[in-house]
């Protein structure tokens, strides 16, 4: 039953989101409101509450750092596979690498390990919400023979919600103000408010994802050859990447979010930069199938309690 209460709720919201689209109960531009609330109002609530809360140690420095390098060696790994596997799509790499932890990740986590152990989950997630900031965009831009704009990634990056809540969060946490707040009852204003944001967070993401899951017409040749390498890729970082954590600090307890983080899909943006209809089939095919992989994944996780 315990299973059942946490894989249920996942289920059902996916499915109202699907049923939204079919009934047109909610329009396109409905959807796209829902996520802006996420993207910039919610999750940044969720993030801004984790890293304020999180007691900071050389390893809150080094993990993320580590977690950039895993995402360009995703990078590397899914562009010596498209050669060698004769995949033709300049996107290949870019499926390999990067996840979307903001409009998937966090729900499933906190739907695993409850909303007091985001921490776990942000700290991983800031190396590669740097990386999909920065150099994933500037090499999405050099394959597509654009020259790059830095200044408006900069820009982007520093102005985006997201990155604000988070630099914000490790200005409470790292500078002591949190705790300081604590005596005077402060920082339980400061949870009850930001909790009380954050509180539809996983559901209206499961009901967006839902509302876009669309499984017809995918060329699921093409599809699932993408979908698997981007599995073997992540399956052998995924140990290469907790056995260096362990290594470093036998004492981290990072399992359970590496686990989460790894089965998600790549960034959903990534269709927004497909250069014709083919490609963009293409690459939302391979995110839709992703997904569904990410939701078993969540269920397999949810059955074993890893």
């Amino acid at each position: 039953m315990e299973v059942i209460k946490t894989i249920l709720p996942v289920v059902l919201m996916l499915g109202i989101g699907m049923l939204c689209r079919r009934r047109n109960l909610i329009s396109r531009e409905g959807v796209n409101a829902l996520k802006g609330v996420v993207v910039n109002i919610a999750l940044p609530a969720v993030l801004l509450n984790a890293f304020a809360t999180t007691r900071y140690t050389l390893m809150d420095v080094a993990v993320p750092l580590m977690m950039f390098g895993v995402c360009l060696a995703a990078w590397v790994l899914g562009k010596v596979a498209a050669r060698l596997l004769k995949m033709p799509s300049r996107f290949v790499p870019f499926l390999t690498t990067g996840f979307e932890a903001g409009m998937l990740g966090y729900a499933l986590f906190n739907m695993l390990y409850g909303s007091a152990r985001t921490a776990e989950f942000a700290r991983i997630d800031l190396g590669q919400v740097l990386f999909v900031f920065t150099l994933y965009k500037v090499l999405l831009g050099l394959s597509g023979r654009k020259r790059a704009d830095f200044g408006a990634l900069v820009k982007e990056m520093a102005l985006s919600p997201i990155i604000l809540a988070i630099a914000a969060g490790v200005l409470l946490g790292a500078t002591g103000l949190y705790r300081a707040m604590e005596p005077s009852g402060l920082a339980g204003v400061f949870d009850a408010c930001t909790s009380f944001i954050s509180a539809p967070t996983s559901a209206i993401i499961l009901l967006t994802i839902g509302y876009d899951l669309v499984l017809s017409d995918i060329p699921w040749g093409q599809t699932l050859k993408v979908a698997a390498v981007r599995l073997a890729i992540m399956l052998a970082l995924r140990f290469m990447f907790l056995a260096a954590v362990k290594a470093l600090w036998p004492e981290a307890e990072l399992t359970q979010a590496v686990n989460v983080m790894f089965i998600l899909p790549p960034p959903f943006v990534l269709p927004v930069f497909a250069d014709d209809a083919d490609q963009r089939v293409y690459v939302s095919s391979a995110l839709s199938v992703s997904t569904l992989i990410a939701i078993v994944g969540f269920g397999a996780l949810a059955l074993t309690g890893w």
